[in-house]
């Protein structure tokens, strides 16, 4: 890995925390901190997260790879349009899960062979998700999807069956996101009947609905733990399902991105400004932590402070609709403002058949356009940055999927 450091590049091999030094560390601190022996798998489970986040989280430059990108290959789905994509690690296995149509496709990345798939929607699946909730608390293999015929599925796909059924919005269901907190066991869905619900995963109840919005809700996210929002004197206990310091942001046809208390349901800010819809939103970490990402209709993509209430950026440049928004792992060469955890760069995707790059700091032109070498009008519908480590190297690859049913891998 290489990052800037006082202004100079230098070269950081990440670490690979084994699991025998994890427990070290957990025999460590539960000797200082007298933790009870009933706490000792919960404080496990924490201590392991935030390790293996400290030490792997990695960035790239980005002049490398605007320099050497290049399309590397392609997954063929033999579907009309793919819509969403996830990706995971489970027992050695990567993984790639993707939505189109009204079917859900699992992919093992390495050999580029589909390894399962689900038609069990009766309408268009929207987003798709694997349950790490699943697969740390009961070693299931699901993967969550949330469809046009209002409901949200949970696949096994190793044992081939459906596992649950969420039913409760009575419109169609756009974005779906697991909690960050409690292994991911809470689940948030956002529905063409205006609504936000938050559910259970463990006891597949609804334990929340969010109201508000005066139009479809077509994307959410959840926040890493915010300490440093303004919000913070009314977060002093743990709160009912464990969620208090964490927020829900959520895009709307009513042109508003509307941030919400995930414990109260309560509606903290409304931020307007797009004049189209809503259709992506995406919560900064780290040092842009109180930041919120948005793509929208009226082709533009929006850069939000969630501390001051305000718009900080507008990017313009894409000639059609923004589908898509992500920050990315990549920092700019020789940026003083390219320090610790902080990406300078974030990116979009839109039906104008590209992906743009832009320096998160300037509104100016974008840094760097991917675009597909055909004639055909294929818009991008989701993207995702996968990062993994071979021959020693930790690289990052950009997977995209689109209207003609492929999904694209470039590096």
């Amino acid at each position: 890995m290489t990052t800037l450091r006082n202004g100079k590049q230098t070269s950081i091999q990440p670490v690979v925390v084994e699991e025998n030094e994890i427990q070290i560390i957990v025999q460590h601190w539960t000797r200082i901190l007298h933790i009870k022996f009933g706490w000792i798998n919960e404080f496990y489970k924490l201590v392991a997260n935030y390790v293996m986040l400290f030490f792997v989280t990695a960035f790239f430059i980005f002049d490398t790879f605007r320099s050497s990108s290049k399309l590397l290959k392609t997954f063929d789905t033999n579907i009309s349009s793919v819509y969403s994509i996830d990706y995971s690690t489970i027992y050695g296995l990567q993984l790639l899960c993707s939505a189109g149509d009204n079917i859900v496709c699992v992919w093992d990345i390495e050999t580029n062979q589909q390894i399962q798939s689900f038609n069990g929607h009766s309408d268009l699946v929207s987003c798709v998700k694997f349950s790490q909730y699943h697969y740390h608390n009961y070693h299931q293999n699901i993967i969550c999807s949330s469809s046009g015929d209002k409901t949200i599925c949970f696949w096994d796909f190793k044992h081939n069956r459906q596992l649950q059924i969420f039913n409760g919005h009575t419109e169609w269901i756009g974005g779906i996101e697991f909690s960050p907190f409690y292994g991911g066991r809470y689940l948030c869905s956002g529905s063409g009947d205006k609504t936000i619900r938050l559910w259970d995963v463990e006891t597949f109840k609804s334990l929340h609905i969010f109201n508000g919005h005066t139009n479809v809700v077509r994307c959410i996210d959840i926040s890493s733990l915010q300490s440093n929002n303004k919000n913070e004197n009314k977060i002093n206990d743990i709160g009912v399902i464990g969620g208090n310091g964490y927020t829900i942001c959520s895009g709307s046809y009513d042109n508003t991105i509307r941030i919400w208390d995930i414990e109260t349901a309560k509606r903290l800010t409304v931020f307007k400004g797009h004049e189209n819809w809503i259709i992506s939103v995406k919560y900064g970490s780290n040092e842009l932590l109180n930041t919120i990402l948005s793509g929208s209709f009226d082709k533009s993509v929006r850069l939000w402070d969630i501390r001051s209430d305000q718009q900080i950026q507008t990017f313009k440049g894409h000639t059609s609709f923004v589908n898509i928004v992500e920050y990315s792992p990549f920092i700019i060469k020789n940026s003083d403002k390219a320090v610790g955890g902080n990406s300078n760069v974030i990116c979009s995707g839109s039906y104008d058949n590209t992906i743009r790059f832009w320096d998160i700091r300037s509104n100016k032109k974008e840094l760097y356009v991917i675009k597909k070498d055909n004639k055909k009008y294929d818009e991008i519908y989701c993207l995702k940055f996968i990062q993994f480590k071979k021959n020693e190297k930790r690289n990052v690859n950009l997977y995209y999927g689109s209207s003609d049913g492929i999904i694209y891998v470039w590096r």
